[in-house]
């Protein structure tokens, strides 16, 4: 599917943190959002997909057994096809890729991608953490939830204190990946936090599970965000810009090693990359900037290592070794990612990544501009199951040449 389809345009609602005061949106209200923003930004009509496809992304605040099909119903479109995302992080990728299959096999010619949560307005055990099924049964409450790890910062101590035991890791660069984002998140007017940080601001930030501080963590808000991909051949008389997707690769459930006892420093990438590298005839050094999952830093590293950018156990010399800046040999999270501009919700920051890259290579990204951008990198990842790092990971590599 090299270069069969683009993206022709995006949306990203403002984000909430939902304090006294603020105007508060539901999840209909912001998906509507987050889909006309989309539509104005391609210069299409939510006509323009009715007998086309929506692609709508798990929300744990309202989503239904029919949420698809009652978003539509929202939106006020028929769509000949739905996709529904519930691979949380990797979900919005997870959509792209299905889409893209529906468009290559001839069902529809553009598909409609939306995600919307309002996670800070739901009952919830603990701030930013929904009662979701997932952890009141199975596995994570057999062995995590009688023993206290309470949500993702628990369950990422433990998998970076497993990483630190057998590569090397120094704080340093942990808080240089928390560094950079935060400054590219200065140059980005959406980004949440805008006020920088030093490395020794992440160092001494106080620990909330040793070893995660209070600046390895993703900050949770309410929003939406959309994309639209369409056929190349639509997309090349929409825009003169469009940014086409040249290669994917999916993972789920991956295990490394043994099942009685796997490495846990290891993602599903390693199997998800070098798919997505040899669809687009493309390898690691030919990137000119990655737009990793980035709810974690330490999660981040594992990425550069799994993608093949450095080997495993290298992450920590890479980070130290490269300019991250967008302006720098290894331009990381060019709009300040998620971890400075915010998560709408488990499932929906998984947008992030893919608006970012087209972004940069559209040519819009203003102050953050990686000059002469026209190939790039972005990752969905999602869930923290026992035993391993991830549960779904999406690798896609973007172009602004088909």
């Amino acid at each position: 599917m090299r270069g069969e389809v683009a993206i022709v345009g995006v949306g990203r609602t403002a984000y909430s943190r939902s304090k006294p005061g603020d105007r508060k949106y539901t999840v209909d209200e912001y998906i509507a959002w987050a889909a006309d923003l989309a539509l104005q930004d391609a210069g299409m009509s939510k006509s323009d997909f009715d007998g086309q496809g929506l692609a709508v992304s798990h929300s744990e605040v309202a989503h239904t057994v029919n949420w698809t099909s009652a978003t539509a119903e929202l939106l006020g479109i028929n769509p000949a096809a739905v996709i529904r995302g519930d691979q949380g992080g990797a979900s919005a990728g997870s959509m792209l890729i299905r889409a893209a299959a529906m468009i290559h096999a001839g069902i529809v010619d553009r598909v409609l991608v939306v995600g919307a949560d309002t996670p800070l307005d739901i009952p919830s055990v603990a701030p930013g953490l929904p009662l979701s099924p997932e952890r009141t049964r199975g596995v994570f409450w057999d062995f995590q939830g009688p023993f206290g790890v309470m949500g993702a910062n628990c369950q990422f101590a433990l998998i970076q204190s497993r990483y630190a035991h057998q590569y090397p890791l120094r704080t340093e660069s942990l808080g240089k990946i928390a560094h950079v984002t935060r400054h590219h998140a200065c140059l980005n007017p959406a980004a949440l936090f805008r006020t920088p940080i030093t490395v020794d601001d992440y160092v001494n930030s106080r620990l909330l599970a040793d070893p995660i501080r209070l600046l390895d963590c993703v900050p949770i808000v309410n929003g939406g965000m959309a994309f639209i991909v369409t056929s190349a051949e639509t997309a090349r008389t929409l825009t003169d810009r469009p940014v086409y997707l040249l290669g994917c690769g999916e993972s789920n459930n991956y295990l490394h090693g043994h099942r009685s006892h796997p490495d846990i420093t290891v993602t599903g990438f390693v199997q998800a990359a070098p798919k997505a590298f040899k669809m687009a005839g493309l390898r690691p050094a030919d990137m000119q900037f990655f737009q990793p999952y980035d709810d974690y830093p330490i999660i981040v590293m594992m990425s550069i290592e799994d993608w093949g950018f450095c080997g495993k156990g290298e992450g920590d010399r890479f980070v130290a070794e490269h300019n991250l800046y967008f302006n720098g040999d290894f331009p990381l999270s060019t709009d300040g990612g998620q971890l400075s501009g915010g998560q709408p919700g488990g499932a929906i920051g998984g947008f992030s990544p893919i608006l970012e890259a087209f972004t940069q290579l559209r040519g819009t990204a203003g102050e953050r501009q990686v000059k002469g951008a026209r190939l790039g990198a972005a990752c969905g990842f999602g869930g923290i199951p026992y035993g391993r790092p991830g549960r779904s990971v999406i690798s896609m590599i973007f172009g602004n040449e088909a």
